[in-house]
């Protein structure tokens, strides 16, 4: 390859990558240029373009509205699975949702919003578990709702459609055949189930979704794509969006330190959050 088409090459990776940065917020790090290619080619094939330089330069014509949201959509990461790490379930059902419980046992009422919820395995996980207890949450109301960039993943989620790979990865045999149906070679979410959640099409880094208060938030490995200044955005909404001692639960990879103090961590709780002034009203108490 040659200097001159080395830098050309370099330059529709750098479009493309400041699109997706430009619409989602996401920064892809310099490394990681070949997922760009890599997620890519399937569109470039499907659009009868001649390689990624053609798409990018479609991209800067900027004629094509739908292709731009095609190619956003392409470099999303939609990684996810149902119930993954186990131990987080574990953490939210013994502790953020014990947490919650007793202080809202007079309305009986729990808001839970899945952020970047991607086509739904987390979202529709929390439902599962929370039904699997129906003593412990008798008479409540529990509204979760799933929100994602991405029009395809918020599409799929909200059809609980899964092939039999999906289906299978972290969700147990009990679970799978009490909450899906068979549909030809896939499985689907039954209506029980997909009742349970609601999903639509939201980015972070916008106003909080209906109704604007949640009890617990789950916002995993979505910050991760963020810039510091972002990502410091990104907590300012979602301390719009929790209830004042609400519980926030991050990604193993992420964090609060250095990059918002509107939260802070649950010491003995690793992942757990809670808004800065509901632990230190806990400190003004024992002092």
């Amino acid at each position: 390859m040659s200097e001159g088409a080395g830098s050309d090459e370099e330059g529709s990776l750098r479009i493309l990558a400041g699109l997706l940065e430009a619409r989602t917020g996401q920064q892809l790090a310099t490394g990681r240029a070949w997922r760009i290619e890599t997620s890519l080619k399937p569109l470039v094939r499907e659009r009868g373009l001649a390689s990624i330089d053609a798409l990018a330069a479609e991209i800067l014509a900027g004629r094509d509205a739908a292709l731009a949201e095609s190619v956003i959509d392409a470099l999303l990461n939609n990684e996810t699975f149902f119930f993954r790490d186990h131990g987080v379930f574990d953490l939210v059902d013994s502790e953020a949702l014990a947490m919650l419980r007793l202080p809202r046992m007079a309305r009986k009422r729990l808001r839970i919003w899945c952020a970047g919820c991607s086509t739904g395995q987390e979202a529709y996980s929390l439902a599962m578990m929370i039904a699997g207890d129906p003593d412990r949450w008798a008479d409540w109301t529990i509204e979760i709702t799933g929100t994602d960039i991405s029009p395809a993943a918020v599409a799929r989620a909200q059809a609980g459609l899964y092939s039999q790979f999906e289906i299978q990865r972290g969700l147990p045999v009990r679970q799978m055949m009490h909450w899906f149906e068979p549909e030809g070679e896939n499985w689907r979410a039954t209506r029980a189930l997909r009742r349970l959640v609601q999903f639509r099409r939201h980015n972070v880094l916008d106003a909080p979704p209906a109704p604007g208060r949640f009890d617990l938030i789950l916002c995993r490995n979505v910050l991760l794509y963020f810039p510091v200044p972002v990502r410091t955005r990104a907590f300012e909404r979602l301390h719009e969006a929790i209830e004042p001692d609400g519980v926030l639960m991050l990604g193993a990879g992420e964090t609060v330190l250095g990059q918002t103090e509107r939260f802070i961590s649950e010491r003995a709780l690793r992942g757990l959050y809670r808004p800065a002034q509901v632990l230190a009203e806990r400190a003004g108490q024992a002092a």
